[in-house]
């Protein structure tokens, strides 16, 4: 499953990084995300973009296309 997959209010643990994503990869992860952050979405926009999560104690917008490479499970 990937961020781009989940809802708001659903909360997720980050797993890794999906196979074509290695030129969002470097920026993911220097925003916090690495493997075994945990996240909450917090809001969509309104035509689905970006997606607004909580990791780490701050808020952070990404773009679908951004939030199609993380990999993440379900909490």
């Amino acid at each position: 499953m990937t961020l781009k997959d989940l809802k708001v209010g659903d909360r997720a643990k980050v797993t890794g990084f999906m196979e074509g994503g290695g030129t969002y990869r470097r920026k993911l992860l220097s925003m916090g995300l690495t493997p075994g952050a945990e996240l909450a979405v917090t809001r969509l926009a309104p035509m689905g973009d970006p997606v607004e999560i909580r990791v780490r104690g701050f808020a952070l917008s990404v773009r679908r296309a951004e939030a199609a490479t993380l990999a993440v499970e379900v909490l």
